[in-house]
């Protein structure tokens, strides 16, 4: 298990939600986790992970999500059974 993966994990779960986490970050911490990735129209990406389907949007136009998109991340993620707690327990 990578420190920045579970760095930034901690970050999206964090309250205050954070307004400085990038999109490539969370692209590479998908992938990390297997998830199934594909491109959409316009801004739009399906994601699949641990058998819960969801769509984000990427960023148009700057690379760092703003904060409404964080907890977008955070309540899908929650969804496929990824938290920090279960992150750093499946180390």
């Amino acid at each position: 298990m990578s420190h920045k993966h579970e760095k930034l994990i901690r970050a999206i779960f964090h309250d205050p939600i954070s307004g400085n986490i990038h999109w490539r970050e969370v692209e590479s911490l998908l992938s990390h986790l297997g998830a199934t990735i594909e491109q959409l129209s316009g801004a739009r990406v399906r994601v699949l992970l641990n058998g819960a389907e969801g769509v984000l949007h990427h960023p148009h136009h700057s690379n760092v999500l703003d904060r409404q998109e964080v907890r977008h991340l955070r309540e899908y993620l929650a969804r496929a059974r990824i938290t920090p707690s279960t992150y750093e327990n499946g180390r």
